[in-house]
């Protein structure tokens, strides 16, 4: 699994580490001709700081070399921001933003409550959202857009932090659908 690293949490890691691929991190400089030769069978796109548009604007060209592809990717919080991005959505700045524990997210297919982590101050826009995207968790807080799914692409995506650990661990089966992404391709090769 290819990780691109836009600040990634030791935590993240320890889960992919935890799924029997070998994980490879690559920073956001990373040559991604050189990361689509090696044939990762999956790709994460990590958290981190800053402004997701700005992120994305500087690596546009490289980042859409991935999304151009069907490999299977995943996305956490700047992830998410910047799968949603690629994608004809946009993202604006909160007035206050997402932080800390017991934020509870809806999960729209499963119809259920997940209790999260956040910390982030921009959101995917609602508005935004193209034909392309299908959401899929909601905050429960303010209706916000905390998950997505790419229509016709093994490409998924939340805002919050299921790595974290600050009790309830709803959101960890996100890795296992990573995981079942990746050999639902391999199937098909």
């Amino acid at each position: 699994i290819a990780v691109i690293d836009f600040g990634i949490k030791h935590n993240i890691l320890n889960l992919l580490l935890k799924t029997n691929f070998e994980i490879i991190v690559f920073p956001i400089t990373f040559d991604f001709e050189r990361i689509l030769k090696i044939r990762p069978v999956g790709i994460f796109l990590s958290n981190g700081p800053g402004d997701p548009k700005a992120t994305y604007n500087n690596y546009k060209m490289k980042l859409n070399m991935l999304f151009n592809t069907d490999i299977p990717i995943f996305g956490i919080c700047l992830g998410h921001q910047i799968l949603a991005l690629a994608h004809g959505a946009k993202t604006v700045k909160m007035h206050h933003g997402h932080r800390g524990a017991n934020h509870p997210v809806k999960n729209l297919k499963q119809n259920n409550v997940e209790i999260t982590v956040q910390n982030h101050g921009y959101v995917v826009q609602k508005k935004s959202i193209s034909k392309k995207i299908t959401v899929t968790h909601s905050s429960l807080f303010d209706g916000t857009i905390a998950g997505i799914k790419i229509k016709n692409k093994p490409f998924f995506s939340v805002q919050y932090h299921p790595e974290s650990s600050p009790g309830p661990q709803d959101s960890r089966y996100l890795f296992n659908n990573f995981i079942e992404n990746i050999q639902n391709c391999a199937k098909k090769k």
